[in-house]
């Protein structure tokens, strides 16, 4: 019994690692990459379009990466190919100084970095499947080495500034690239393995259900993120607040989102997921209005305690959606639109819009956000209203 056991735990950890590796550059690279990008003399409308551009470089890495993966006679292949990618996209950031060139290197690396998560996380649960592991542990490492590359990343640029940020990220895409090598194979038995078209008759099952009030009220909320993710370190550290204090903040936002995510998110099964939504929309109003106002240290710890609700209970609440309301052959392909509408173009507007929004308006540019969040809590409570999905 223990040798069967013991190869499964060696495969599981393997995807283990391999998410350690990646969520500890990626740790780094959402919150500090901006801190980079001011370093090198971006103005804060080309810091929005440049952390933008690598948010709509999702949207082409995406299917470029789903067809990949699903023609290579091994997926791991694919993984492979995106990490060497995004070293190499990293890489070209150490000479790089006109504007031009950072905004497609941005492009490149966002792309890149964003195309692996889907990959991964496919190939993991396909493997955890087919082999009989648990696919939570080896995911909760990549949020604990996510929490290690905010308090790391903002320790040392804290001292060294952006460029610190940069020297993070790239130890993290080579480790990336190393444990994608030790990943298992993933040999195909087929040649090919294709979904069938999707039909009429699944469009309107799709619409009366209320799927386009879902995908509404999850893209804008998590779209309404976007202040965040490309300006709060900038913002906070003109407040004064130290490197160090910023990872913590941001690793306060993740402890938070995992503890619902395992915990609360349980207690909390007889939600709809259209109350999820809505839950994550009440938050997310909350947060970006008080952050808006600049308040304290003290203070921040606190409302990071929100995006347990703005991020996760969105994220858990869409999930739900997806698996109760959709026939299981539409899904996947829910999952992938909601991805790209709710990670890629909404996000990439907001963040776009957020980089005028801190010129113009510094840490108040929060409340930009409170349009997008409030888009979004006016889609949930409408298909809370719909139907008791």
């Amino acid at each position: 019994m223990r040798v069967p056991h013991f190869s499964m735990t060696a495969r599981q950890g393997r995807f283990a690692l391999f998410y350690g590796a990646f969520y500890l550059a990626f740790g780094a690279y959402l919150p500090y990459m901006p801190v980079w990008f001011e370093g090198r003399g971006l103005a804060p409308e080309q810091i929005g379009l440049a952390a933008a551009a690598g948010m709509i470089g999702r949207l082409i890495a995406a299917p470029l990466g789903a067809v990949w993966a699903d023609r290579a006679s091994r997926r791991r292949d694919a993984l492979i190919g995106f990490a060497a990618i995004n070293l190499l996209a990293f890489a070209l950031h150490i000479p790089a100084i006109d504007p031009r060139a950072i905004l497609v290197l941005a492009l490149l690396a966002g792309a890149s970095m964003t195309g692996i998560i889907p990959l991964v996380d496919a190939f993991a649960m396909s493997q955890a499947r087919a082999k009989r592991f648990e696919f939570g542990p080896a995911r909760a490492i990549g949020s604990f080495t996510f929490v290690l590359g905010n308090l790391g990343a903002g320790y040392w640029v804290s001292r060294a500034g952006g460029e610190a940020a940069l020297a993070w990220i790239l130890g993290g895409a080579a480790l990336t690239l190393a444990a994608a090598m030790l990943l298992p194979p993933g040999r195909r038995r087929t040649a090919s393995q294709t979904r069938p078209a999707m039909r009429a008759a699944d469009l309107k099952l799709l619409a009366g259900a209320g799927l386009p009030l879902a995908f509404a009220a999850s893209a804008f909320l998590q779209g309404a993120h976007g202040f965040y993710y490309a300006f709060s370190a900038v913002a906070w550290r003109a407040q004064g607040i130290p490197g160090e204090a910023v990872g913590a903040l941001w690793s306060t936002g993740v402890a938070a989102e995992i503890v619902f995510l395992m915990l609360v998110g349980r207690a909390m099964r007889n939600w709809t997921p259209a109350g999820l939504l809505v839950l994550g929309g009440v938050c997310s109003l909350i947060r970006w209005s008080a952050l808006a106002m600049a308040p304290p240290l003290l203070a921040l710890f606190a409302l990071q305690i929100l995006h347990a609700g703005s991020f996760a209970a969105t994220y858990l609440g869409f999930l739900r959606f997806a698996s109760q309301a959709m026939p299981e052959r539409l899904a996947a392909t829910v999952q992938v639109v909601n991805s790209a509408l709710s990670g890629g173009i909404v996000l990439a507007l907001a963040t776009l819009a957020s980089g005028y929004a801190y010129a113009s308006m510094g840490t108040s540019g929060f409340a930009l956000m409170l349009v997008p969040a409030g888009a979004g809590l006016v889609a949930a409570v409408c298909l809370q209203r719909r139907n008791r999905f």
